[in-house]
């Protein structure tokens, strides 16, 4: 604790060091996530271009390392912590190759610069971006995310599989996207034990109307993987992940409510009003007789007419 509040306390002494070490400080909005993806010891030529390839789908936030790293995550993450402290990405990607695990991804995430959840892949079926040729999205296009499978919804270790791609593919958080913007899709299916990621680029065509016909082109990678080993947080670690500063919590507004079907509704406080001095349209049939105005300036009752039968 004294050496972490001493690392709090350090000054700067260029300005270089100040931009810095407010870059790494705490932030109400946090940057874009960044991914370091790196290989083990082991390696095969289909983990090699996976990585490549993935590494093409994550750019520009995402660090490749070229050279091996001898290091086994789910035995010791002191490695993976290392270098997310120094290059400041809280989300890695390693892959490594052996006879008992062939062809094996690991997905992961970091908070604060600790391991918070690892989920093992191991690929089964490979297709690399250039075996499929056709044009592909442009640089730093933020995907759209499609999962299919009941799994995702109802297995604990496939939720969290979710949450983990999510965070490594959703690119950075934007206020608002044109229609064209829209042309990466990448697609997850759960089914039979299986994960299925397909990539596709969308082509708008001609409708004959204003909105275009939409189809899909696959330009990978394409991925069919097993699901194998997981490291996941406690509840209480994850929870405390997820917690969110006061400052950027909406604030309660009082007197409003919504019901079940999202309907809004308000309470407003007015002062007592007076009707008897409200104004509203004159109308000959709304006009008081002279009698009646007579009989309640005098305070009795108004004479009524008699009617004969």
């Amino acid at each position: 604790r004294k050496l972490q509040n001493k690392i709090l306390l350090r000054k700067p002494k260029t300005k270089r060091s100040k931009r810095f070490l407010e870059s790494r400080a705490p932030k109400l909005t946090e940057d874009v996530k960044s991914a370091m993806i790196m290989k083990g010891g082991n390696t095969s030529q289909t983990i090699t271009q996976a990585l490549k390839d993935i590494y093409s789908l994550k750019k520009p936030n995402a660090v490749l390392y070229k050279k091996k790293n001898i290091t086994r995550p789910f035995e010791d993450s002191t490695s993976l912590e290392f270098f997310s402290k120094k290059t400041d990405c809280s989300l890695f990607l390693f892959g490594s190759h052996n006879k008992k695990r062939p062809n094996n991804l690991i997905f992961g995430r970091m908070f604060d610069f600790h391991v918070l959840d690892m989920i093992e892949l191991g690929i089964e079926k490979f297709t690399s971006l250039s075996d499929i040729k056709v044009s592909k999205c442009p640089e730093g296009t933020k995907p759209m995310l499609v999962f299919a499978g009941e799994a995702f919804d109802t297995d604990n270790e496939y939720k969290r599989l979710k949450s983990v791609l999510i965070d490594f593919f959703r690119g950075p958080t934007v206020s608002a996207v044109r229609l064209a913007g829209l042309e990466h899709v990448i697609h997850f299916t759960a089914l039979d034990g299986k994960i299925f990621m397909r990539s596709y680029r969308c082509l708008l065509k001609k409708s004959g109307c204003r909105t275009p016909r939409i189809e899909l082109e696959e330009i990978g990678p394409s991925f069919d993987f097993v699901l194998r080993r997981t490291h996941l947080a406690s509840d209480d670690l994850y929870k405390t992940a997820h917690r969110q500063p006061k400052a950027l919590k909406p604030k309660k507004k009082k007197n409003i409510s919504h019901d079940v079907f999202g309907t809004k509704f308000g309470r407003v406080h007015m002062q007592k009003q007076d009707l008897s001095k409200l104004h509203t349209r004159k109308m000959k049939g709304l006009r008081k007789r002279r009698g009646e105005v007579v009989a309640e300036e005098e305070g009795q009752a108004p004479k009524l007419a008699k009617v004969e039968s």
